[in-house]
């Protein structure tokens, strides 16, 4: 178990949902959260609702100037979680071109952008713990689903360059790709979710696995193995089957 008392965490994209979730798990443990995203009435009311003392900073992960001013003004930190992202479900025969960017620039670049600010620090001091939030999405391309999971795989290719470069240093990085999980996001869908998780359940997995050396989680364990296995069937295959 990682001891927590006075670490300091930044959770990007914590206004609520699992983002929220996980900063009270963190709180509930030790560690002094300072929560970010975009809405100041929700970051203030979750800072007010944490088990223990945190602090929130507003932070627009799609703009430059807004992540570097919000890592300044955070400071060094123990952690860093990037949970931000945005979702809309539609397919390339009637691809929204503003709401596949948006997608594209929150879920990936965003998370460019704030790597790029907390990782050279990190890297300096030799020490801090990174985990990004993918998705069992990004494993391989699913129908009626333009922006997100191409977004969600390159997240999780970042994470896997990440821990390649980081491993043997002092910098831990882990990366969490939950299945589906009851939030405003996934309201979106109008098709049934296996193995819905609450944002509570969501959080102790990726609890665990920030206790934990594992670099990569893939949860539910039973519906993961449909989107690991996937990786092993020949193209011609997998679209018969899921498209």
């Amino acid at each position: 178990m990682r001891d927590w008392s006075g670490k300091r965490y930044w959770l990007v994209g914590a206004g609520d949902g699992l983002g929220a979730a996980l900063a009270r798990r963190l709180s509930a443990a030790g560690a002094h959260v300072i929560v970010s995203a975009r809405s100041e009435d929700k970051l203030q009311a979750l800072v007010a609702d944490l088990p223990s003392e945190g602090s929130y900073q507003i932070v627009d992960v799609s703009d430059d100037d807004s992540v570097a001013q919000a890592a300044e003004a955070v400071g060094p930190v123990d952690g860093v979680v990037f949970l931000a992202g945005v979702y809309w479900p539609f397919g390339a025969q009637e691809w929204h071109a503003a709401q596949a960017t948006a997608m594209a620039d929150i879920n990936f670049t965003g998370l460019v952008r704030v790597m790029g600010a907390v990782v050279p620090g990190m890297v300096r001091r030799d020490a801090g713990h990174i985990v990004i939030t993918g998705s069992l999405s990004g494993f391989r391309g699913l129908p009626g689903s333009i922006g997100y999971t191409a977004s969600k795989a390159g997240t999780m290719s970042l994470a896997e360059c990440m821990y390649a470069d980081l491993r043997e240093t002092g910098v831990q990085v882990q990366v969490a790709n939950p299945g589906f999980i009851k939030t405003q996001l996934t309201d979106k869908n109008d098709f049934k979710m296996p193995f819905l998780m609450t944002p509570e359940d969501a959080a102790e997995h990726m609890f665990r696995q920030m206790n934990g050396r594992k670099f990569k989680v893939s949860f539910p364990w039973l519906f993961s193995l449909v989107f690991r296995g996937s990786q092993l069937l020949p193209d011609w295959l997998y679209f018969r089957i899921f498209s």
